[in-house]
């Protein structure tokens, strides 16, 4: 039995430095890009200096995954740090509004520990950055921890099709926009 290579065909950002911002909508492969990205990373300088931020939940709908880990395409070696947060997906896991609001405050929570003990960086990766953020709109935390990075790869939904008039989507939009302005550089994928 053989193998696929799951980063086969992914190609990574031509970047070796600055900040950079991935988005687009489900299955566009902004996690593959990311996860390609930093594969190549460690592959030419090693992974000394490399944080490794996850916070996107992982959501089956009409037999179809929405989002999901950095690892099923890439699984950092050790010398990487690692955070995952084991992460609510709000309009997709609440039964209403608020509930989702509840969910994305805990996401925001939990992750505030993964992203205080995150050392500093000489490379930042990032999966699904506006997870922390749904529940105020504010993605501080996130670019705090990529404060000092060579090389900051941030990537995030951007899409209507969750929604758009519930608080989540609109804190979720607030972030990007605060993301978009902080990257130097946007890559749209889909």
């Amino acid at each position: 039995m053989t193998q696929t290579d799951p980063l086969a065909g992914a190609e990574p950002l031509p970047v070796d430095s600055g900040r950079h911002l991935v988005v687009g909508p489900s299955n566009s492969g902004k996690t593959r890009t990311t996860a390609a990205t930093l594969a190549r990373w460690v592959a030419d300088r090693g992974p000394d200096g490399v944080v490794v931020l996850d916070f996107a939940p992982e959501v089956e709908r009409d037999g179809r995954l929405l989002g999901g880990r950095l690892d099923r395409f890439y699984r950092p070696p050790d010398g990487c740090w690692v955070g995952v947060l084991d992460a609510h997906a709000p309009r997709t896991d609440g039964r209403d509004g608020d509930e989702a609001l509840t969910l994305a405050r805990s996401n925001a929570e939990r992750a505030r520990t993964l992203l205080d003990a995150a050392p500093s960086p000489r490379a930042v990766f990032v999966n699904d950055a506006t997870i922390p953020a749904q529940a105020a709109g504010d993605p501080a935390p996130v670019l705090d921890a990529c404060t000092g990075a060579d090389l900051a790869v941030v990537n995030a939904f951007e899409s209507e099709e969750l929604g758009t008039g519930d608080a989540v989507s609109r804190n979720e939009r607030a972030a990007l926009d605060v993301l978009g302005d902080w990257a130097e550089e946007r890559h749209r994928l889909g």
